[in-house]
């Protein structure tokens, strides 16, 4: 072998040697250096570093983003009141210590997904369990999610987890839930309405009495109004009647009379039955309508 030869191989080598010593960690990542399986050290930071060639050394990356896991399959979960929700929910999750994330997985994230999926699971039965449904959906929606983050963020701290986010996508009821709820709704709203038309029947019938009150009042103060008129329509006529008969009692006589013949006679069909020489017949007997001085 000769002496270029056996340059070459130390370069190779040496080249070989120095490619194993360094490593790059991006900003993606952690990095774990392990000596003969021992952990040494983790780098956080982004850049160049050296380690002793492999396999003396060996470099295990971590996955330092945050990661989203969404939730398969829907949860069905019992409420206090005994009703299924159907709830869908996903957590948001970075790894906050390397290496108790690396004795707990290995660098396995599906696993951790896995861990942290039973956990939500256990945190969203012990939330809503205790809770009913109207609380769930709206009133204490967001009490529930707080309860979910700080439960499942104590559980996985522990394991180099931390839990940055959880929430619930969508809540829904079950089959059997819905059709209950369907039916109370249509029950109170038929409730509301008979009660709306009752009310609406109540305050009618108070209208149409008031308006017939008022009505009886109007015809009565009409009716009084057209009797005082009347009244004192009749004292006129009545006065100018009788200061017609002071000025001539001839002619008023003879004016009556003739009002009462118009009456009696205004039909052929009517009938009279009255003695000839009555005082009512006397001023058909002069033809010139005087009454003489005897018949007065």
């Amino acid at each position: 072998m000769n002496r270029k030869t056996i340059v070459g191989i130390v370069f190779f080598v040496a080249a070989l040697l120095l490619s194993s010593s360094i490593f790059i960690v991006s900003e993606r990542n952690y990095a774990l250096v392990f000596k003969l399986g021992e952990w040494q050290r983790t780098i956080q930071e982004p850049g160049l570093y050296f380690k002793l060639p492999t396999p003396l050394e060996n470099v295990v990356y971590l996955d330092k983003r945050i990661q989203t896991i969404e939730s398969g399959d829907t949860e069905r979960i019992q409420t206090s009141e005994k009703k299924n929700l159907i709830i869908d929910s996903y957590i948001k999750w970075r790894i906050s210590n390397p290496l108790q994330f690396y004795v707990s997985f290995g660098d396995s994230t599906y696993a951790a997904q896995n861990r942290l999926g039973a956990q939500i699971r256990d945190a969203l039965n012990a939330s809503v369990n205790t809770r009913t449904v109207r609380a769930v959906i709206s009133q204490e929606r967001d009490v529930v999610m707080a309860e979910i983050l700080n439960n499942v963020e104590e559980r996985a701290k522990p394991l180099g987890i931390q839990v940055v986010d959880v929430r619930l996508k969508r809540i829904e009821f079950s089959q059997e839930v819905s059709d209950s709820v369907y039916s109370r709704m249509q029950a109170e709203r038929k409730q509301e309405a008979n009660s709306l038309r009752a009310n609406g029947a109540a305050e009618s019938e108070m209208i149409r009495a008031e308006a017939d009150r008022k009505v009886q009042e109007e015809l009565a103060q009409a009716n009084a109004k057209a009797q005082a008129i009347r009244g004192e329509g009749d004292a006129q006529a009545a006065g100018i009647y009788a200061d017609a008969y002071g000025k001539n009692s001839d002619f008023y006589s003879f004016y009556n009379s003739m009002n009462a013949y118009k009456s009696i006679f205004g039909s052929k069909k009517d009938l009279l039955v009255v003695d000839p020489d009555s005082d009512f017949f006397r001023f058909f007997k002069q033809s010139d309508g005087n009454v003489s001085s005897n018949e007065q």
